[in-house]
């Protein structure tokens, strides 16, 4: 199954079309230890459940693609991107959150971390990616599973990603608690705390 974005040609405000896919990360790239590796899901979970994939077994979760403009913070941009992996919303049916969760920790190597919404979590764009372009990612673009949320700036998709936590109430991730914006829009050009009317996240 593949699902699309249209973009209408147009890109964020301040942003430039980019040739070539940067790679832009803070910290090493983590070495990865099939035998060692899972996926995790906690937090308000129903009925308190908390599920673990390895390796073999996120694999073999059902596979989409989804075709969308990528959105840096640092302003560039990619259009008609080709990511395949496992919707996230395919990972809420299987580990749904409890029916008052309001948003998501995404959880990541190194103990790093993105906020979501919930409703940002499951739009139909949002994707744990296995692939780009038709090819594995390479450890430098987050493989072996990066989360792409393409109606976001890039920074809410974490690479190297191990697991997710439903929340009952919002909190920032890393990015977010060093200066960056809690919601961000790049059509709002949300790219920075300072930018926050009250009410766009916690208080830092």
């Amino acid at each position: 199954m593949s699902r699309q974005a249209h973009p209408e040609g147009r890109l964020p405000p301040g942003q430039r079309l980019q040739r070539g896919w940067p790679v832009t990360h803070y910290g090493p790239v983590p070495r990865f230890r099939p035998e060692r590796w899972d996926f995790r899901v906690f937090g308000a979970t129903v009925h308190g459940a908390r599920p673990v994939w390895n390796h073999d077994e996120f694999s073999a979760l059902p596979y989409t693609t989804v075709v969308a403009d990528f959105h840096c913070v640092t302003k560039f941009s990619m259009t008609g991107m080709e990511w395949g992996g496992v919707s996230a919303a395919t990972v809420a049916e299987l580990a749904p959150p409890a029916a008052d969760v309001t948003h998501v920790m995404v959880w990541a190597e190194y103990g790093f971390s993105s906020n979501l919404r919930i409703e940002e979590f499951l739009d139909d764009l949002t994707i744990f990616a296995t692939h780009q372009g038709g090819q594995p990612l390479t450890a430098e673009h987050g493989f072996p599973v990066r989360l792409v949320v393409p109606r976001l700036y890039a920074w809410k998709g974490p690479k190297w990603v191990r697991g997710i936590e439903y929340m009952t109430a919002d909190r920032r991730g890393f990015w977010e608690e060093r200066g960056y914006h809690n919601l961000a829009d790049p059509w709002h050009e949300q790219r920075y705390s300072f930018q926050e009317s009250p009410g766009d996240g916690p208080e830092l």
